[in-house]
C-alpha cells in the first residue's frame, strides 16, 4: 500500500517508482558517515528489501529514509537524510513522524535506529537509548565497500 503525506509543494511517499536512485545513492556513497563508498547494487538491493519513504521538493527528491520490518514486531530505520539545500525546515523531522504514522509500523514491539548525531531528533520521537544495551550484539565491516571494489 502506497502512503503519501503532503505539505504544500513538499511530499513524503511509499512509493518505490518515485524514489530517485542516483540522488540516494549519491548521498549514501558520498555523504554519509555510515554508508561512503557503497556500492549503487547494494543500494539498489537494500531498497528492495525495505520499505522506503522518499522527500519531495516538487518532483525532486531531496530526502530519504527506509525501514527494514517484519511489519509485526521489529522495525531498523536506515539511510535517513535530507540535502543540504533542504535542511533547518525540519523536513526531517516531518519524514520521521511520516515514517511512525505508516499503518504497517504501528504495534511493533521493537523499533531501532543507530544515529552518531542526531539523537534530539529521533528523541522528539520516543527514541530513547537502549535500556540494556549489553543484550544487543553486532557483526560490524566498516571496510565492507572498499573491499568489494
Amino acid at each position: 500500500m502506497i502512503k503519501e503525506w503532503i505539505r504544500g509543494h513538499l511530499r513524503v511517499s511509499t512509493d518505490p517508482a518515485r524514489l530517485q536512485l542516483e540522488v540516494i545513492h549519491a548521498f549514501l556513497s558520498r555523504q554519509s558517515y555510515w554508508a561512503a563508498g557503497i556500492p549503487r547494487d547494494v543500494v539498489e538491493r537494500s531498497i528492495r528489501g525495505s520499505l522506503g519513504f522518499g522527500l519531495y521538493d516538487d518532483d525532486r527528491q531531496v530526502g530519504f529514509a527506509r525501514v527494514v520490518t517484519d511489519c509485526a514486531t521489529f522495525a531498523y530505520l536506515a539511510d535517513v537524510f535530507v540535502l543540504e539545500t533542504h535542511r533547518g525546515r525540519g523536513l526531517g523531522d516531518w519524514m520521521i513522524g511520516c515514517v511512525l504514522a505508516h499503518p504497517d509500523l504501528q504495534g511493533l514491539r521493537r523499533f531501532h535506529l543507530g544515529t552518531r548525531d542526531a539523537h534530539a531528533l529521533y528523541a522528539r520521537h520516543g527514541f530513547v537509548p537502549l535500556k540494556h544495551p549489553s543484550r544487543f550484539m553486532e557483526i560490524h565491516r566498516p571496510d565492507v565497500y572498499s573491499k568489494a571494489s
